[in-house]
């Protein structure tokens, strides 16, 4: 072989040996924008979708099965009593700033967590604990006042991902956690930008070196976004009726699967009428579920007659107590004092599941002589300030995603309104029993009393229609925690 031979033939296997090398960015579409980046201080999923496990961690996770596992804790203890937790610590864990992650960051994030002014969303997550101690840099050892049956699981939300006290009060805008991967910029109204953390504890754990996180929030955008390859995956798209286009073409991987999310139309149980328990049946009897789904969802998930997920071994199927029924409800409506009429107004965030099925339920509701006007309200922002925080509203419509939350309708000033005493001591009971079988038991409980109640109207579980590219893997098909986790995910060649 000739010196000039061989010369070229090199120089052409170095030209092509970067177009054979897999990709190392991902791009992700995401309807709704985060209002912040902390998800310890606020309640909106989309917080937790970018941030949870990529940039911030817990002491444990929740894995895509639904299983806790150790993360900044590699082990544990549980006294027999079931009131001390000890937590040994990953050694050798840093924040993206450079500082020593260590016990003290532990009591830190959790203290802030559960203090009276904490605004973080699970805050009764942190409510049993009595005691933090730090008797060394990687032991935490936590007391709790009283047991608590899912402890250790809500641990591993976003809400109790561990922050330093170094850099807490930014991390709105400017997180710094000890994931995998680090901040690089925020353009609103556009993306989020990370990187890889070259310092991450877990060596080699994560294939790319960088994920951006973009927001586009109408439906057909979020398609052709797809088709023209400016995003790489969207693991929510909310096109539902274009989805089986998707599997059809072979350039991507569509996938059908779970969230955790309960689609209801939550009533404020405190204004008329909706304090009246036969109004909130009328309702709930004017709703053919089935078709609901079908036209907001083309057949995608799942109805449900309580507030709890189907994926969950504690669910009842609850949607023959409060069937669909319009002579039923119009008796209901009748005997409540409006057998001439209801006037009422439902206020819907922008979301594609919330605006289809907000014209159905409204079309359905006036076949019983319900006018339900909809107030389109953008979300986050204003729905939270009208809806969630002010409660000035008659209806709304929105997801509940994060998993096993019955208990938002015991807590005292949810938006709902809703006061029942025996639902909220059975919810407490519920959160002290550590015996599985006895707890599932008495979820079951909790559920039958919401279905006969109905605080809020309870319409479907929404799936995950997840939509990428055929060439990336290791995305998560189910949501059993609000999360877009590309931790294991790669290119293939």
């Amino acid at each position: 072989m000739s010196k000039r031979f061989l010369a070229a033939a090199l120089l052409f296997s170095v030209s092509i040996a970067p177009a054979l090398a897999a990709k190392t960015s991902l791009v992700i579409g995401m309807p709704i924008e985060p209002p912040g980046l902390d998800p310890t201080i606020a309640a909106p999923v989309a917080i937790r979708e970018v941030t949870w496990a990529n940039l911030y961690e817990g002491l444990v996770r929740i894995d895509r099965d639904g299983r806790v596992q150790p993360l900044l804790a590699k082990s544990w203890d549980i006294s027999p009593d079931g009131l001390t937790y000890t937590f040994r610590l990953q050694p050798g864990v840093k924040f993206h700033d450079g500082t020593a992650f260590d016990s003290a960051d532990v009591k830190f994030a959790f203290d802030r967590a559960r203090a009276p002014t904490s605004t973080n969303a699970q805050k009764q997550i942190f409510a049993p604990i009595d005691t933090i101690e730090t008797p060394d840099p990687l032991t935490v050892v936590i007391k709790l006042k009283e047991p608590s049956g899912n402890f250790l699981y809500y641990l591993g939300w976003g809400d109790a991902v561990v922050v330093a006290p170094e850099t807490a009060e930014n991390n709105k805008a400017n997180p710094v956690g000890t994931g995998p991967f680090k901040f690089k910029s925020w353009t609103r109204g556009d993306k989020v930008e990370l990187v890889r953390n070259a310092d991450y504890w877990q060596k080699d754990k994560t294939k790319l070196e960088s994920v951006t996180f973009r927001f586009i929030s109408d439906p057909q955008a979020q398609v052709a976004a797809l088709r023209a390859g400016d995003v790489d995956a969207f693991p929510n798209l909310g096109a539902p009726e274009l989805f089986t286009e998707f599997k059809k073409d072979a350039r991507f991987k569509a996938v059908v699967g779970n969230t955790e999310g309960e689609i209801v139309a939550g009533m404020n149980n405190a204004k008329k009428p909706f304090d009246d328990v036969r109004v909130r049946r009328a309702l709930m009897h004017a709703i053919d579920r089935m078709a609901l789904v079908e036209g907001a969802y083309s057949g995608y998930g799942q109805p449900i007659g309580g507030f709890f997920s189907p994926n969950h071994p504690a669910f009842v199927d609850l949607t023959r107590v409060v069937p669909y029924d319009p002579a039923k409800a119009k008796a209901l409506l009748a005997e409540a004092g409006y057998g001439k009429g209801l006037s009422i107004t439902i206020k819907v965030p922008q979301m594609a599941y919330a605006s289809r099925s907000a014209e159905l339920l409204s079309a359905m509701l006036a076949e019983v002589g319900v006018e339900m006007k909809i107030i389109p309200t953008e979300f986050p922002a204003k729905w939270i300030e009208e809806v969630f925080k002010a409660k000035d509203y008659d209806v709304t419509i929105v997801a509940h995603a994060e998993p096993l939350d019955i208990d938002i309708f015991a807590r005292d000033n949810y938006y709902f309104n809703y006061k029942n005493d025996k639902f909220k001591a059975l919810i407490a009971d519920i959160a002290k029993t550590t015996d599985e079988k006895m707890r599932f038991a008495k979820y079951g409980e909790a559920q039958k009393i919401l279905a006969e109640d109905v605080p809020a109207l309870f319409l479907f579980q929404l799936p995950k229609l997840g939509v990428w590219n055929a060439k990336l893997k290791g995305l998560w098909e189910n949501s059993p925690i609000p999360s877009n986790d590309v931790t294991d995910a790669s290119w293939s060649d």
